[in-house]
């Protein structure tokens, strides 16, 4: 089931259209990626499905139902959670205040119920295949594919039923990123509608389900996995016909 459906989504900042028509569904239990190269469009999409612009025309419906956000609080309070690549993560507080940042739990008089937010953390981070020992660590030490698997973590736990993740394995390493796309998977698989939103078609088909390419803001591919394969895709970001083209100019065809 589509939680969210974009038909015929335009946006124009002036006289430059950031995207033109793009038609997308993102579904339950799904990892619906979203590929191109920076001046794509997919930072402007982000930004729609996470509330912070409105689309200039088109139609954008939650549970088929035809829906406008004026800001990210709205898409929040569709459940729809968006993992920035500048994460929320404050490297001085340890993981486990990290993981409960703005939503601590408190007992009497205000009193932080350290006990019970450290077991939860731990709990829930190895629920999510990824064992912290200490909880009690500051992010600052941890590895950035660990930051990034906190970050999700968090969103899932408090209730997100869409989670938008922005590259989460740029400038990861090879080891990091395979933390995090497994994580994805686990995501995907308790049924939470997963967007992933990168430039690496190798890691975007590792865990997709369906990919749009998206180039100068016009949807180039719109597949599901049965009908792409990983060769085609990657031609695709690379330019397909251009590069083809360029290499008879150069004389390397």
């Amino acid at each position: 089931m589509a939680v969210i459906e974009l038909e015929n989504i335009t946006k124009s900042y002036g006289s430059f259209e950031a995207l033109r028509g793009v038609n997308l569904a993102v579904c339950e239990g799904e990892v619906t990626c979203v590929l191109g190269d920076n001046g794509a469009g997919k930072s402007t999409l982000i930004k729609i499905l996470s509330g912070l612009h409105e689309p200039t025309s088109g139609t954008m419906l939650i549970d088929a139902v035809p829906s406008t956000f004026t800001s990210p609080r709205d898409a929040i309070s569709a459940g729809i959670a968006t993992v920035h690549q500048t994460l929320a993560i404050v490297d001085e507080l340890s993981v486990w205040r990290n993981f409960f940042l703005g939503q601590e739990r408190t007992g009497a008089l205000g009193v932080l119920r350290q006990a019970e937010m450290k077991q939860i953390c731990t709990e829930q981070l190895l629920e999510m295949g990824i064992d912290i020992p200490d909880v009690d660590v500051e992010a600052g030490n941890l590895s950035g594919g660990q930051r990034q698997v906190i970050a999700i973590a968090r969103a899932v736990y408090f209730g997100a039923r869409v989670l938008i993740l922005d590259e989460p394995t740029a400038a990861l390493g090879v080891k990091q990123s395979g933390a995090v796309l497994r994580m994805v998977a686990t995501v995907r698989d308790k049924g939470v509608a997963v967007v992933l939103v990168t430039h690496n078609p190798h890691h975007a088909y590792l865990v997709g389900d369906h990919f749009t390419i998206l180039k100068l803001g016009r949807q180039e591919l719109d597949a599901p996995r049965a009908q792409v394969t990983l060769e085609e895709l990657t031609h695709q970001m690379a330019g397909g016909g251009e590069l083809e083209a360029l290499s008879h100019e150069l004389g390397r065809g």
